[in-house]
């Protein structure tokens, strides 16, 4: 996805993510990792092109660094195209323009099983996964791996394969990042806010609904106001699966760190996007 979702060269793309940092939706300043306390479990972080997502992720990415990067990084996202196996793990490195991001064989090898089939076919056209790659490389190039691709997202898949990374992460310095979008409202999208109400203002209101489940930790709550309030967020069974893990690895709350639409960064009225970064721990 270089030259599509994010930058194409090195250096345009160090100047993308530093230019993420300081956006007026961001943190504020470019971070560098420190050993901090390793409380993080989990977090959620946005998916979209970086112009229009990267400031939001990169609040999520400036609080990993303050709490220190984990040994082992398992990175779920939804398959938008239904390509490969309904959940797919990807036991292959990914190269972006900051270098090559090793899989990490030693967790990947023990999540295969289940309803987890190892398939890098269903990654190859999926952008969801590889845009979190070029932030975490910014703060270390020695990061390494997993990654995992829902195309089926609901409570039972999402569960299972929550309890599978809980238990392959037991007793590691391990973090779970689930990429997801929020609410995408718009004539593209086949959902229109009510009359009287913008895009904007719609997607705030129905992700206040997601996000007030993710802030309680209730997984399979999220799961049921989804559906219950047609929330039109693509990667749900990856945030499901991570809270599933998180909680069982010891997270016991989750912050909204910030949240922000398209309509936000682009003053856009007919189209829009919700992002929330959100940190677990």
């Amino acid at each position: 996805m270089a030259g599509a979702f994010y930058a194409g060269s090195k250096e345009a793309l160090v100047r993308q993510l530093e230019a993420a940092y300081r956006h007026p939706l961001g943190p504020g300043t470019v971070p560098v990792a420190a050993k901090g306390p390793r409380r993080i479990k989990g977090l959620v972080v946005p998916h979209a092109g970086y112009m229009y997502s990267g400031p939001v992720a990169a609040h999520s990415f400036a609080a990993l660094a303050a709490d220190g990067l984990p040994e082992h990084l398992v990175i779920l996202g939804p398959n938008h195209h239904g390509i490969g196996a309904p959940v797919a793990l990807c036991p292959e490195d990914h190269i972006t323009p900051l270098g090559t991001v090793p899989y990490d064989s030693s967790i990947g090898k023990t999540l295969v099983g289940g309803v987890i089939e190892s398939d890098a076919a269903a990654h190859r056209e999926e952008h969801s996964i590889e845009v979190q790659l070029p932030f975490l490389q910014q703060l270390s190039p020695n990061v390494t791996f997993v990654p995992i691709a829902l195309a089926f997202q609901e409570w039972e898949v999402a569960k299972e394969v929550g309890d599978r990374i809980a238990k392959a992460l037991a007793g590691k310095d391990a973090v779970i990042i689930a990429s997801s979008d929020f609410t995408h409202v718009g004539a593209n999208y086949g959902q229109m806010p009510p009359k009287g109400m913008g895009v904007g203002a719609f997607a705030h209101k129905q992700d206040a609904i997601a996000l007030g489940k993710i802030e309680s930790m209730d997984p399979r709550g999220l799961q049921t106001v989804v559906h219950e309030h047609e929330i039109t967020m693509c990667g749900y069974g990856a945030v499901t699966a991570m809270l599933v893990a998180a909680k069982s690895l010891g997270a016991s709350s989750a912050e909204v760190l910030k949240y922000a639409s398209s309509a936000d960064v682009t003053s856009d009225r007919q189209l829009a996007v919700g992002y929330g970064a959100v940190v677990v721990r």
